[in-house]
């Protein structure tokens, strides 16, 4: 499956500072919940989980992006199989 992802990141932690905005296309490769390092947020296994996409960008890039709820994620085709 082929998707564009949005997602906005804001520079710093105080309302008003910069919002840089990053565009990713390409075709998804995975998509799990996977953890972190992070052992003291006391999540599942004392472990932050985070859901990351791996996609293929046309150039032949890998590209892991940690999804959360303001990511946008579009479909821009579907695979074939799925087509008929």
């Amino acid at each position: 499956m082929r998707v564009r992802v949005a997602q906005r990141v804001q520079a710093g932690a105080s309302a008003g500072l910069a919002q840089y905005k990053a565009e990713v296309e390409g075709t998804i490769l995975s998509c799990e919940a996977e953890p972190t390092s992070s052992w003291f947020a006391h999540g599942k296994n004392d472990r932050v989980w985070l859901l990351r996409l791996r996609l293929k960008k046309d150039d032949g890039e890998i590209s892991a992006l940690n999804l959360d709820d303001a990511s946008v994620v579009t479909v821009l085709s579907l695979p074939d199989a799925e087509r008929a």
